[in-house]
């Protein structure tokens, strides 16, 4: 039997943006993930759809699996031959148990790779603005566990040693025995006065920092209640930290913002919020399929040519209209002698990006100020066509129609509520931890509402700020009694951002 191979590799310290590029093209191609609770969950969504997915990880001494169970799992799975990702947080063999888990696999004759990771004992302390080496401050950086019991008779750590002979030590999984790893130091003689800093939830949207000196952290962190996971920093480089600090001065930093797009379409909005500070919590109210039948886009596509105007609504309608083009063994040479119309720079940058010049993008980009174009315009006995959604609004077909135009609007694709975890995004809202949720569309609106019960969804969002892509939008809101905090001037995705910048810097 063929033996599978194993990649033990490192998430980073919890900004999935921090994650190596090989890392990343591992997950992608893994058969199995076995993952801990210190990576980041968003990296799972780049792993196949047919991956088999087991979460292994401990929070706060509480095991899923013993260390030697999750041997004996990685084992099992490789010798079915399968590709398996051990994903660990920060950088497997710094902490991570990686170098035990690859002498297992040796013992077994089973091939492995070591993917390093960016270790949070370097990223946390970089992301808090605190650099662990400062020729003014200290050329030395140790780095050492936090986590020894400090009722054991010995200790791995030589403290007399490491208490004034490194000028910077970070220690790791600390912050339960702060009171003797401080205690130990200025037995040892480090000077009570030295500067420390804890910080929590490192290099993510939730990173938390107390500072103080070894005589007075522990009471400051008591004070906050602040909980693992977090590392300690201590030395005179943390006295840096008020000059250096960037990670909390982002406007939206401490910000946890739900995306209602699609999956495929969150990205850009998700990548610029985050850009900003805000943590993102990607929660799909709509999902693009293709229709349950071509019959009308088809004999559109067929008659193509008789057609004056081609009219996008949306980058999906370019899409799934040029999917079915080339289905049918055509390209957008059909297009020729045929002027085309789109409602905004998104749909008009897709168009534009395939080589079709786009004849007509309105000032707002809504239907309405297309009708006020196509009112100057001749268009009576003019032949236009719209794919697009199986249900949209129907403005501008119906103007048109007036204006004595022959409008044909087919469907192009559909778009269908996913099947999302409600309860989680219910939990966050009514523990008051959800600060704002984006809508980019009608539908978006209409089905996440349509997820909660009737009676529950106004006092979960009571304390909520609500932001509409447009004016529609807001308007299809307020029929469910949702008030839009924010609506931007452009109806595009940089404005919105800009948009609630703005909002929450006033």
């Amino acid at each position: 039997m063929r033996k599978g191979k194993v990649f033990l590799v490192g998430a980073g310290p919890g900004d999935p943006g921090l994650m190596t590029v090989k890392g990343l093209e591992t997950l992608k191609k893994a058969d199995v993930v076995i993952y801990d609770y210190l990576a980041d969950r968003s990296f799972l969504q780049h792993a196949r759809e047919d991956a088999e997915i087991i979460y292994v990880g401990k929070k706060g001494g509480d095991h899923t699996l013993p260390q030697d169970k999750i041997n004996k799992l990685i084992v099992e799975k490789a010798l079915e031959g399968k590709t398996i990702v051990r994903l660990k947080g920060g950088d497997p063999f710094i902490f991570g148990r990686g170098g035990e888990e690859a002498q297992e696999l040796i013992q077994d004759n089973i091939p492995f790779e070591i993917v390093p990771g960016i270790t949070s004992a370097i990223a946390v302390p970089a992301y808090a603005g605190i650099p662990l080496t400062h020729r003014k401050c200290t050329s030395t950086v140790a780095f050492i566990t936090g986590h020894e019991d400090p009722t054991k008779k010995g200790s791995d750590i030589e403290w007399e040693k490491i208490a004034t002979g490194i000028g910077t030590l970070v220690f790791l999984m600390g912050v339960g025995n702060l009171k003797n790893i401080t205690n130990k130091l200025i037995e040892n003689g480090r000077n009570p006065n030295t500067p420390v800093a804890v910080i929590r939830w490192g290099t993510t949207p939730k990173q938390e920092t107390v500072t103080g000196t070894l005589d007075s952290i522990v009471a400051g962190v008591k004070k906050v209640g602040l909980k693992p996971p977090a590392i300690i920093v201590v030395g005179d480089v943390v006295s840096l930290r008020e000059e250096l600090g960037w990670l909390e001065k982002r406007p939206l930093f401490g910000k946890r913002v739900v995306v209602t797009r699609t999956r495929e379409q969150a990205s850009k909005l998700t990548r610029l919020l985050e850009e900003n500070g805000a943590g993102v919590i990607e929660f799909p109210t709509i999902k693009i399929v293709p229709p349950k039948s071509f019959k009308e886009l088809d004999r559109a596509i067929d008659n193509i040519a008789d057609y004056d105007w081609v009219i996008f609504t949306s980058v999906n309608g370019v899409k799934y209209f040029l999917l079915r083009l080339a289905e049918k063994g055509k390209d957008i040479r059909e297009l020729k002698g045929i002027r085309i119309g789109s409602i905004g720079p998104a749909t008009a940058g897709e168009l534009k990006s395939l080589g079709i010049i786009v004849d007509l993008i309105p000032e707002e980009y809504q239907a309405e100020s297309l009708v006020d174009y196509f009112r100057k315009a001749k268009v009576k006995d003019k032949k236009i066509l719209i794919p697009r959604a199986r249900v949209a609004r129907e403005v501008l077909p119906d103007r048109l129609k007036e204006m004595g135009a022959t409008v044909d609007v087919v469907t192009a694709y559909e778009t269908v509520k996913p099947e999302e975890n409600v309860d989680e995004i219910k939990k966050l809202l009514s523990e008051k931890k959800i600060d704002l949720i984006t809508f980019t569309s009608s539908s978006t609106v209409t089905n996440f509402v349509e997820m909660f019960h009737k009676e529950e969804i106004k006092k979960l969002l009571k304390d909520v700020t609500i932001a509409s892509i447009g004016p529609i939008t807001a308007k299809q809101g307020e029929k469910f009694s949702l008030s839009s905090h924010i609506i931007p001037e452009k109806f595009t995705i940089e404005s919105l951002v800009e948009s609630i910048v703005k909002y929450f810097s006033g």
